[in-house]
């Protein structure tokens, strides 16, 4: 088996991380992370004009090419800057680009994805509703119903990231209510969120802070037919595959949080000193550290396994459940202990640990509790189903 990444991925990594360097460097990402009452089009734009939002999409449609192993190369050099603002590009490519081109319309990918990947297009996921949390089929209460030319939405969704900057909503409603299965009888739609009825309110939160996220309203919204994506009431099995890439760029964006959180750590301790030498001498930190880099380790042999899985079309469910279950709690734990590094400094606003530790405390929720994960996984080796 051969790790080591092919040359075309070598460069485009190592040229991404340059970019990062030069155009998103960590001072910055304070300043924007902590203004959240303004979304950050600037760094968008810095997306647009680097032709970020095309990797992944075919060049037949204007795109970059790449893999999905491209993708996550782009999402671990972002996020070692800029964390979980790393989302900023990541909500479109899944629910855009990723969508539509994987389950979209000959017509849907021709409209639609030259637009992403041009810049012109933001998407938001609008999947989570206020009483269903993890419990997405359970909790499912928003209903479209049938009328000539297309589908009235009716319903409530929460944690929306950048619906009040997005052009369009990945919805997902109940369209049959005589279902045996709760996976049964749902249906995605691709809303365009200045649609008639539709009022977006942002959140406040504990991390990725400009990025924003929302409770989107639907009150009598009308679809067209046009922006029903893929079969109606057969959207729980057109999402698996989008599900598993989804936690696949979780993975990829914890590791470059532990990247960031590494290369902190290092810098700091070999220039503060106390108790008359540098503290990278004291042993508890050196073992900190090595920890640190151990989680780096495991994490990106895990992803890159997930990721090449992935893209040879290959079952990768299970293994990208428990990416995102090592990734989320590797980074999160780095975090905290890049602040217990630091000590006051790594509490302050002024660096860079807890903004860290606030954006990766997300992905142990988010987009699945790692609960839920640990679930999963137990019911895949033969447990009985536990919830």
């Amino acid at each position: 088996m051969d790790f080591e990444l092919p040359e075309e991925h070598r460069a485009f990594r190592d040229t991404v991380h340059r970019w990062v360097e030069a155009e998103c460097p960590k001072d910055w990402a304070r300043e924007l992370e902590a203004d959240e009452h303004n979304y950050p089009h600037e760094l968008w734009a810095k997306f647009t004009e680097a032709g970020f939002h095309g990797v992944g999409i075919a060049e037949e449609f204007d795109g970059q090419g790449g893999n999905v192993l491209m993708q996550m190369l782009l999402a671990r050099e972002l996020a070692r800057s800029l964390g979980g603002l790393a989302w900023i590009w990541g909500i479109t490519s899944f629910a855009g680009s990723k969508s539509i081109g994987l389950y979209g319309t000959p017509e849907q990918k021709a409209k639609y994805l030259p637009e992403i990947a041009a810049g012109r297009l933001k998407a938001a996921i609008s999947f989570t509703e206020p009483g269903g949390g993890t419990d997405l089929l359970g909790g499912l209460s928003t209903t479209a119903e049938k009328v000539e030319g297309g589908w009235v939405l009716n319903g409530e969704k929460i944690w929306s990231s950048s619906a009040h900057v997005a052009d369009y909503l990945l919805c997902i409603a109940r369209t049959d209510k005589n279902v045996q299965k709760m996976h049964q009888g749902l249906t995605l739609f691709w809303v365009p969120a200045n649609s008639k009825g539709v009022k977006i309110t942002p959140l406040a939160k504990l991390g990725m802070r400009s990025m924003g996220s929302c409770t989107v309203v639907y009150d009598n919204v009308f679809v067209a037919d046009d922006d029903v994506l893929a079969e109606p009431n057969n959207a729980w099995y057109t999402l698996l595959p989008t599900l598993n890439n989804e936690r696949i760029m979780v993975g990829a964006f914890c590791l470059g949080v532990i990247d960031g959180i590494l290369e902190d750590a290092l810098a700091y301790v070999m220039q503060r000193k106390a108790f008359g030498k540098y503290i990278g001498q004291f042993q508890i930190l050196q073992h900190y550290i090595a920890e640190i880099a151990t989680m780096q380790q495991s994490t990106e042999l895990l992803l890159h396994f997930c990721a090449d899985k992935q893209a040879r079309g290959e079952e990768v469910g299970n293994q990208a459940n428990m990416l995102k279950l090592l990734a989320s709690e590797n980074a999160n734990r780095a975090a905290d202990m890049g602040i217990q590094i630091l000590g006051g400094m790594g509490y302050s606003a002024e660096t860079d640990m807890q903004r860290y530790w606030r954006d990766s405390r997300l992905w142990r929720i988010g987009p699945v509790t790692n609960e839920m994960v640990k679930n999963g996984i137990a019911e895949s080796l033969g447990l009985p189903r536990s919830f």
